[in-house]
């Protein structure tokens, strides 16, 4: 338990700091944060604090999907959003193509191996997640057709808010399933279940 707890935290901070490279590289976020910079333009408050907001909007579309949230779950909204913001006054803004190219890369890579370490602790997905595999079960799709809709929409909808659609987005949807694929298994804390005591009929 302790290490799975210090697994899960650990990979939500660093999933911040990585995103955090992404939109400092100002080349294209991660297809969420589309729609995050698309309503800080609109109606203001910051990044972190959208992503939380919206976290908390998709955890109540669980209801009628029947999911149930675990603390990975909550601390997923909670914890990548307030480390979001910490991170971006952290970083200072970047001008040169090169740098930016090297922040987008680190901050994708970071992205994918963090991904791999919240999930392989085992607490329970991300909202964002559950709201796919809810919805897979609920209409009997598959996960691709699902998963490529929701993102497709979210970007579309930040796209028209203001949000910053670019290379990186899409450099980010290709890479980051290849990136889990890899960096999961070694990551995945296998639960142990307790022994069983004696046999009661010996």
């Amino acid at each position: 338990m302790p290490r799975r707890l210090i697994q899960l935290y650990a990979g939500l901070v660093a999933f911040a700091f990585g995103e955090a490279l992404i939109v400092r590289a100002n080349l294209g976020v991660m297809s969420w944060d589309v729609l995050h910079q698309g309503l800080v333009r609109q109606i203001g408050l910051s990044i972190g604090v959208w992503s939380i907001i919206v976290g908390a909007v998709v955890l109540l579309l669980w209801i009628p999907l029947r999911e149930r949230p675990g603390l990975g779950t909550v601390s997923n909204v909670l914890v990548i959003g307030a480390c979001l913001d910490v991170f971006l006054s952290w970083l200072p803004q970047v001008d040169a193509m090169a740098s930016r190219i090297g922040l987008l890369l680190a901050g994708i890579v970071i992205n994918g191996v963090a991904s791999s370490a919240y999930i392989g602790a085992s607490f329970g997905p991300g909202p964002r997640d559950g709201l796919m595999t809810g919805l897979v079960r609920r209409t009997g799709r598959s996960v691709r057709l699902v998963r490529t809709s929701i993102e497709v929409s979210v970007v579309i909808i930040g796209w028209i808010l203001g949000g910053n659609l670019g290379v990186g987005t899409v450099l980010f949807a290709l890479s980051i399933g290849p990136i889990i694929h890899v960096s999961l298994p070694a990551l995945t804390i296998p639960r142990v279940r307790p022994a069983s005591g004696p046999d009661p009929a010996i």
